[in-house]
């Protein structure tokens, strides 16, 4: 699967026939083969009483065949009988192990004898994971195999109910491909059940008379009779598929394989063993099974046929607005009128016209799924389009019988009303249907029953509103959620049509009656229908109506933002939002540490009413401080330790990372508390300036007594501390640095004995004169500075230490004393010897080697000296926003932690192709095309991360700063890998779990004393229950090993490396194997670093039936390794995304939530908050970040709740592992139609009746793309997606199965989007050719003098469509969740400050991405996975890189538009008024600046003089240069011209007509200008239209000669070529001077038929791209090629004029780097020196 490979991994592989040593014998997790090992795991008898249930054989019939030994277990036992590999048996007798034993430390009771296994365990097991096959057996009819009786247990239930569970595991884990199959899987264990039953109850086998055998069985047999065949169906289709090309209709993908086991007719075709000649198989020429369920059709209409109920809903609301507004009253006048309320009846029949369209297009996109087996579809299928067409029949006679009526009588009589009434009794009929679906959605817990419940009676009562699935039957929502949605969605309806009658339907009225009554109207062109001016009111409504049905996303986009940001807003996000916050919060901080994610006692029975209620109150008073949770904390030193323990582990993490430096550790940690202070010991950044605050209050109340100055000091919690903790320490080091037994020793001990005294009596103040505390303060800081100092002078400490207990004598004491009165006191030496000073010989330093004493005289010194509030500690941002981010989580609602070893096990799966590791040395040293390394990038944007690494090696040993190409280029390696979106980045992250899990074990199970101590070293015990928590981490893929033997591979190192430095780290990787001379096998195969041998082993080799990748690829790694992970949860983590260690902490805490209703569901998948860190690379990269952001955390919090249709959009959400590995796995994978693979589990997880939340409280960091080619590539790739999504059936499905409101949630929020997105371009396209449509034909200058209401309503309307444009919508998501997170007037500045910085250009740019790929992929298809590579972009790119990419979907179109606006401004009346145009054309102007500059705007030195000349001579040697065979697009313009056609070759026919006709457009362009030619001479005959052909076909005839004399003279007889090219000249010459002669042509009709004559050409060339496969044989074929070529140097000039012009004028270029990396300059960032490569001569 994989471009990598990993070196020498291939150690022996053990079979179970040939017995390896048990403590030689590699093993993943914990070593099941050997119970008798020294393994920490094996002492807990949840795992042994597991281990022995496996053993229980007991008197089961032996396999016969093999020898049978007394280690084997049920596991060898299904494996010998079935015909199972014995690795497959390996892996899963672990995985079965660990998840039993698990299950009963999780169970609550706990159970009397832990000794043996629990039945209540297995008997839940069993029911989870056969759950999906029960329920396919009743689906179906069938009963199952399972022969336990629910009601009555049996002796041998417990082995029987293992043997189930074994069994299924075994054939899921050997499965490979059949896995994106559930059915299949159950249809397979449905057969082999039956026969492990007859084993079990000891049946004779008819034939042989002998014991029963299975009918697959022998090595291997399995795989080789049951998978094999299935998989090599399922490779066929694919290969039929012609990798994606053929249409969807044409081949079977899994989903369809898959849905064939959803009726009984597997049973009767397939049979047991499997027939190989079931027409279900690809056998040669022999017709087989077709499309099953459904079939993918490529049409636009499949947006209205999954999505008709909101279809229907806004045409007939429109339909009945024009009826009402027709009048031009109010509604409520307008519909008094009884004719507009018969009127508005028409609706009905507007309704049965649409259900007739819905018939039809089911019959004809569904019809290939009629056969003899399914006769009853067909049978449907024709019922539902005569019973429509019969209601409109209907109908029509209805109404035509009311208004005959009423023409007869002349007025509204009781006979007319009375047919009135019975058109409505015929209505009320048709909407039966609605009624009743009206009300199963107000009792939603009815319809889920009767879609669930297997009945007959009500598959009858469904069979026609429906067809049968399997799946998507009780999606209901509970009632609760249900009016939650619904009153969000009458709202955002209730405004839509409000806004849509007022401001768009009801102002168009009178300029249509308007132009409907123009009579007389003076054509400018030969027209053909002179009666009627229709045809230009529907362009005038045409944009209208494009609007009225997208701005429904407008207000959804407005709504869902205020309702995010109320959600948000009571989850508490956003409360700490800065360091100054969290200063406030942090005394709450370690009790809401101790309270979230330290574990309690579990109640039994889980939690009660009133412990919910005493829990939201503690949340509460620790949320607002109340009752002073700190002061509990000081009491109970263990709490207080836990904490400290954990917050320093964070900030280690930190420094680590190298985000702070060994001074902001200092001042950041919670120091132990050796020096007995008595309160908690609070981070220096939050004690700094309290101290010098506190004696200004001393200073000034020096009068004041004890308990006055104490109130205010104890006013202000960190005052209190630092007063305390700084006498504590001044107490403590005063004495350890004094000898015991001296003089000196003794007079400070009295000294601190006195003050003490004086506190306790509260006389303190009356003691001792506070104004003496500065001068002691001072003397006191001189003291801790001589002894910070590397080289002690001990003189000066002595003279420090005179001076200090000299004033403390004069000046502190208010009663003064005499030398007597000292010396009897103990405050005086007794000896009173003046020759030497008092601390002379009494002062012991400790050596430089005591670190924590000079870590807490470091501490102390600060305390004593900071003046400043340290509001900038930590500098770095990063470090910043986790601070601030992880304290606030801990003050929002999550479930309790529980304790390491009762917590659910999860894994965490990446899958991985072949990108970056680590960076190597080369690619940090070498330069790209602009002189600049990735070295020099990362130290210049990372400046402060850079010198804290320095810092950090240089701690390290490293002694000169080239080391770190030597010693430590490890170490460089790395920090710039984690500083990339590498794999090794993603490991860190992934590792900090294992991290942490170790670390919250160790406190969960050490002792007081363990903790006072602050040990860190795990008992084994610890250690164990993390590995067993965390369990296989990671998925990398990888090529054969094979190919890598005698060949160095640097991925396969760096892996190896990153293996043995975190040993939780297993590699699953695809193994292929050379059988034979044509023959290769392939395996799964996963790998470890085993410590203790110092090597990499492989642990499991399961063969797989062939190549896995059959489909999308990466599912299918996913899907490999899927069998190799542990536990109860899996968590899909892609190649780009980080982790951080204090979010780690509340991964058990995120795990409980499985456990939790939400709604009448629990989950089966947790939703997770992302960071994008990204963001601050460029302001490109800052646009993308913030766009992601709003997406990731306002849209998937309000999609969760009220919505609840989150489903799963990528990464790094948590699944429920054993609920989706029974449904079909964690992504879909078939051939493009899955391209999004990601977002199909979310589909299936819905449609299977999941539930899907979303948590915030817990956030994973996510890169994303950072340059204009990269973003615009990766939206490609996500607007393919939604093209192939469209077409889908798990779409059609919930467009059908949902009810209206979550329908619409869906659609809004899925393609709806994408959708959307293109009809503003549509819009922008409508309005424009229709205005050039009423200004060329003459129209417009008729209405010329009503301009005024007509315009200012279109104005007014296209006004939406410019708040689309400019990524307005997109943009109030991002400001609502900034305001929220980061506050109000932050957002709004960020907002600014992204205008300046030219987002509205990205964002139309990319709106132009969007609906170019969607389009595209729904008309052509073409979707493809676009690597994007995901790495830093600061280089320049080229202009022909920069028009390969964007010139089809952007800048030609927007070449078409500026053409249109300038037809448009020469020739139409309403132009003439200069700020009219402008209010009409703004906003497309607009568009097609942007569509045209964004990519130069976005590219590094896009405006550098320079460049543009070397790009655009690049770019005509890109043009001309003719290659070979094998020349690739960058490299030659026709290979690339081809590729560009690539969706047209693979389109259907329908596709090819519909482009045919777009492309009909092009020739409007010369119908109507030819008429304005002063050469037409007034005529408006349709001569004068054809007669300009002739110039067209005299174009074309120059442009060949020149090209055929080119070819034949231009490089021998180059005399001739250029005597043909002077000919035609004066030829051209002639005609022209002729034509001005003789006819009326003018001058500017030369340069003004060129407006004309271009588009047609355009036109042509467009055309025969589409009939390709007729003329590409002929001569005909060259000229479109060459004049194809001709039009892209005109298109590149065009592109380049502006470019080159803004890159001439000075200036220009300091200004767009100054807008491309703004957020860098205001960081210090130097990105002149990085683009001009000035590198300083230090690097």
């Amino acid at each position: 699967m994989s471009s990598i490979a990993l070196r020498h991994l291939r150690p022996q592989h053990h079979t179970t026939a040939n017995l390896p040593d048990p403590d030689e014998e590699p093993y993943n997790i914990i070593p099941i083969h050997n119970l008798l090992a020294d393994h920490p795991s094996l002492r807990y008898p949840e795992v042994r009483a597991a281990s022995a249930a496996l053993r229980s054989v007991g008197d089961l019939r032996k396999p016969p065949f093999i020898q049978w030994h007394p280690s084997m277990d049920l596991l060898d036992w299904l494996g010998h009988f079935f015909g199972f590999q014995p690795d497959n048996v390996r892996n899963q007798r672990e995985h079965l192990v660990l998840h039993l034993a698990n299950s009963q430390m999780r169970l609550q009771p706990p159970p009397d004898n832990i000794d043996s296994l629990d039945p209540t365990v297995l008997r839940r097991f069993r029911r989870r994971l056969l759950r999906n096959y029960s329920n396919w057996c009743s689906y179906l009819g069938k009963k199952s195999n399972i022969w336990i009786s629910e009601s009555r247990r049996r002796e041998d239930d417990l082995r029987r109910e293992l043997l189930y569970v074994a069994l299924y595991l075994l054939i899921w884990g050997e499965s490979a491909n059949l896995r994106f199959a559930p059915e299949c899987i159950s249809y397979i264990f449905h057969h082999m059940a039956l026969e492990l039953n007859k084993i079990l109850e000891d049946y004779i086998d008819v034939e042989s008379g002998g014991p029963f055998l299975p009918s697959v069985s022998g090595e291997n047999g399995y795989l080789n009779r049951v998978v094999k065949p299935i998989y090599e169906t399922i490779s066929k289709e694919v290969e039929s598929s012609r990798n994606g090309t053929a249409p969807h209709s044409a081949w079977r993908n899994y989903d369809d394989i898959n849905e064939y086991f959803w009726s009984r007719r597997c049973f009767e075709k397939l049979k047991w063993p499997i027939e190989r000649s079931s027409t279900f198989f690809v056998n040669g020429p022999k017709r087989h099974v077709g499309k099953t369920g459904f079939v993918e059709q490529r049409s636009f209409w499949n947006l209205f046929r999954s999505f008709d109920r909101l279809w229907v809903m806004l045409i007939l609301f429109l339909q009945a607005a024009i009826i009402v507004a027709w009048d031009q009253e109010m509604p409520w006048n307008a519909l008094r009128s009884r004719d507009v309320q018969v009127k508005a009846l028409t609706v009905f029949l507007t309704w049965s016209g649409l259900r007739f369209l819905q018939s039809l297009l089911d019959a004809g996109m569904q019809y290939s799924l009629i056969s003899r087996e399914t006769w009853w579809l067909g049978v449907r299928m024709v019922l539902k389009g005569v019973v429509a067409a019969g209601w409109m029949l209907v109908f029509a006679f209805f109404y035509v019988r009311i208004w005959s009526q009423r023409n007869h009588d002349g007025k509204w009589t009781h006979a007319a009303n009375q047919r009135v009434l019975t058109f409505l009794e015929v209505g009320l009929v048709f909407v039966v249907p609605e009624i009743l679906a009206l009300a199963l959605f107000i009792i939603p817990w009815i319809r889920n029953f009767i879609e669930e419940t297997n009945w007959r009676i009500f598959y009858l009562l469904t069979w026609w509103f429906q067809s049968r699935a399997f799946v998507g039957r009780g999606l209901r929502e509970g009632l609760a959620d249900n009016v939650k949605y619904t009153l969000f969605w009458i709202l955002v309806l209730a405004t839509k049509f409000f806004f849509s009658y007022f401001l768009q339907i009801r102002p168009l009225i009178a300029p249509t009656k308007a132009l409907l009554n123009l009579k007389d109207v003076t054509y400018e062109w030969h027209q053909f229908f002179h009666q009627s001016n229709r045809f230009a009111v529907g362009l005038m409504w045409l944009p209208v109506v494009l609007i009225y049905f997208m701005d429904l996303q407008i207000w959804y986009s407005i709504y869902s933002s205020l309702v995010g940001a109320a959600v948000g807003l009571f989850a508490h996000l956003g409360e700490i939002r800065s360091i100054q916050q969290f200063r406030l919060r942090f005394q709450f901080f370690a009790s809401a540490i101790q309270f979230n994610l330290m574990p309690e006692e579990q109640l039994i029975g889980g939690m009660t009413v009133r412990s919910k209620f005493m829990d939201a109150i503690h949340r509460l008073k620790l949320r607002y401080g109340l009752g002073r949770p700190y002061r509990k904390l000081e009491s109970n030193q263990v709490e207080a330790n836990k904490f400290a323990l954990i917050w320093n582990e964070i900030i280690m993490t930190f420094r680590e990372e190298d985000i702070v430096c060994d001074k902001e550790v200092e001042l950041l940690e919670l120091p132990q508390n050796t020096w007995n202070v008595r309160v908690i010991r609070w981070p220096c950044v939050l004690l700094c300036n309290e101290l010098l605050l506190a004696l200004s209050q001393a200073k000034e109340l020096v009068d004041a007594p004890d308990k006055w100055l104490w109130h205010k000091i104890c006013k202000n919690e960190y005052r209190r501390c630092a007063v305390i903790e700084s006498y504590d320490c001044v107490k403590h080091l005063l004495l350890s640095i004094t000898k015991r037994g001296t003089e000196e020793h003794s007079i400070i001990t009295v000294l601190f004995q006195e003050i003490d005294h004086s506190l306790e009596i509260e006389k303190f103040t009356k003691t001792y004169d506070t104004r003496a505390l500065p001068q002691i303060h001072a003397k006191l800081i001189s003291l801790l500075q001589l002894l910070i100092k590397p080289k002690k002078d001990i003189v000066k400490v002595v003279n420090t230490l005179q001076a200090l207990y000299e004033t403390t004598l004069r000046d502190f004491y208010i009663e003064k004393r005499s030398m007597y009165q000292l010396m009897e006191d103990g405050l005086a030496p007794r000896s009173g010897s003046d020759e030497k000073l008092l601390f002379e010989n009494a002062i012991v330093v400790p050596g430089d080697d005591d670190e924590t004493f000079y870590r807490q005289v470091r501490r102390l010194h600060t305390i004593l000296t900071s003046r400043d509030s340290l509001n900038n500690v930590p500098k770095n941002l990063e470090a910043r926003r986790r601070i601030a981010f992880f304290s606030n989580s801990l003050f929002m609602n999550m479930p309790h932690a529980p304790q390491v070893e009762k917590m659910m096990a999860f894994s965490v799966l990446t899958p991985y192709y072949n990108e970056d590791v680590l960076f190597s040395k080369e690619q940090l040293r070498t330069d790209n095309e602009d002189g600049v390394s990735i070295l020099f990038y990362l130290q210049t944007i990372y400046n402060d991360e850079w010198e804290n690494f320095m810092e950090r090696m240089r701690r390290e040993g490293m002694e000169s700063d080239r080391e770190i190409w030597t010693t430590k280029l490890r170490d460089l390696r790395l920090w710039a890998s984690y500083r990339g979106q590498t794999l090794a980045r993603t490991v860190r992250g992934m590792m900090y779990y294992y991290r942490a899990l170790k670390m919250l074990a160790f406190l969960d199970s050490a002792s007081e004393m363990d903790i006072r101590e602050g040990t860190q070293e795990l008992a084994s015990m610890g250690h164990s229950i993390g590995s067993d928590r965390f369990g296989s981490q990671r998925s990398l893929s990888s090529r054969s090993l094979s190919r890598s033997e005698g060949k160095k591979d640097p991925h396969a190192e760096d892996i190896l490396y990153l293996m043995k430095n975190n040993e939780a780290l297993r590699v699953a990787y695809v193994d292929e194997v050379s059988a034979g001379r044509d023959e290769k096998e392939y395996f799964s195969v996963l790998v470890k670093y085993d410590q203790q041998l110092d090597k990499e082993v492989e642990i499991y080799r399961v063969k797989l039936p062939g190549p896995i990748k059959l489909g999308e690829g990466k599912p299918e790694n996913q899907n490999h390794a899927l069998i190799f992970t542990r536990g109860d949860a899996i968590q899909t983590i892609d190649m780009n995304q980080d982790n951080y260690f204090e979010e780690a902490l509340k991964m058990r805490n995120l795990l409980e939530e499985f456990k939790h209703n939400y709604g009448i569901r629990k989950p089966t998948i947790l939703g997770v908050r992302e960071h994008i860190f990204t963001g601050s690379v460029s302001s490109l990269a800052w646009f993308m970040s913030a766009q992601e952001t709003s997406f990731v955390t306002l849209g998937q919090r309000v999609l969760a709740n009220p919505l609840k249709v989150r489903m799963h959009y990528g990464h790094p959400d948590v699944f429920d592992r054993f609920w989706f590995f029974t449904r079909g796995g964690i992504s879909k994978a078939s051939r493009v139609i899955n391209i999004s693979e990601d977002i199909f589990a979310g589909f299936n997880c819905t449609l299977r009746g999941g539930n899907v939340t979303h948590h915030e409280y817990i956030q994973v960091g996510k890169g994303r793309d950072v340059g204009l080619n990269q973003i615009s590539m990766f939206e490609a790739k996500v607007a393919s997606g939604n093209g192939e999504q469209v077409l889908s059936r798990d779409v059609y499905r919930l467009g059908h199965r949902l009810d209206f409101f979550r329908m619409l949630s869906f659609f809004y929020t899925t393609v709806g989007f994408y959708f959307n997105t293109m009809m503003v371009v549509l819009t922008v396209y409508a309005f424009l050719w229709g205005r050039l449509y009423l200004c060329l034909s003459g129209i417009e200058a008729s209405i010329v003098e009503d301009n005024s209401s007509n315009n200012k309503a279109l104005a007014a309307i296209l006004n939406q469509q410019f708040i689309i444009q400019l990524g307005l919508f997109t943009a109030l998501p991002m400001i609502v969740e900034n305001s929220l997170e980061l506050g109000f007037l932050n957002a709004i500045w960020d907002f600014i400050t992204m205008q300046l910085q030219l987002s509205s250009f990205f964002y139309t740019f990319s709106l132009g991405t969007r609906t170019h790929y969607f389009g595209r992929t729904i008309l052509h298809g073409g979707a493809k996975y676009r690597a994007t590579g995901r790495g830093f972009v600061v280089q320049h790119k080229s202009f022909a890189e920069n028009y390969r990419l964007y010139a089809r979907s952007h800048f030609v179109k927007a070449i078409e538009l500026g053409l249109i606006l300038t037809v448009y401004a020469g020739y139409s009346p309403v132009a003439k008024g200069t700020l009219v145009y402008i209010a009409l054309t703004i906003t497309s102007w607009f568009l097609v600046i942007s569509w045209i500059i964004a990519p130069f705007v976005f590219n590094p030195s896009g405006f550098d003089w320079l460049k543009t000349v070397d790009d655009f001579d690049d770019f005509m040697s890109w043009i001309w240069y003719r290659g070979g065979v094998f020349t690739k697009a960058d490299q030659s313009w026709e290979p690339w011209w081809k590729e560009e056609q690539d969706h047209l070759r693979a389109t259907g026919l329908w596709g090819k007509v519909l482009e045919v006709i777009l492309d009909l457009r092009f020739f409007f362009f010369q119908y109507g200008i030819v008429y304005q030619l002063r050469i037409a001479a007034g005529s408006k005959s349709i001569v004068v239209y054809l007669l300009s052909w002739v110039y067209i076909l005299v174009a074309i005839g120059i442009f060949v000669l020149i090209s055929y004399a080119r070819y034949q003279y231009a490089a021998k007889d180059h005399i001739y070529y250029r005597l043909v090219q002077f000919l035609i000249i004066v030829l051209i010459i002639l005609g022209i001077v002729a034509l001005l002669q003789f006819t009326s042509l003018a001058f500017m009709d030369l340069f003004t038929s060129l407006l004309a004559f271009v588009p047609t050409g355009w036109g042509l060339i467009s055309i025969a791209l589409v009939l390709r496969p007729f003329i590409q044989s002929t001569i005909l074929w060259e000229v479109v090629t060459a004049m194809a070529r001709l039009y892209d140097i005109m298109f590149g000039v065009i592109v380049m004029a502006p470019v080159a012009l803004l890159a001439w004028m000075p200036g220009f270029q300091s200004m767009q780097t100054r807008i491309l990396f703004n957020d860098a300059f205001s960081r210090g960032l130097r990105i002149f020196q990085i683009l001009t490569n000035k590198k300083s001569q230090t690097q």
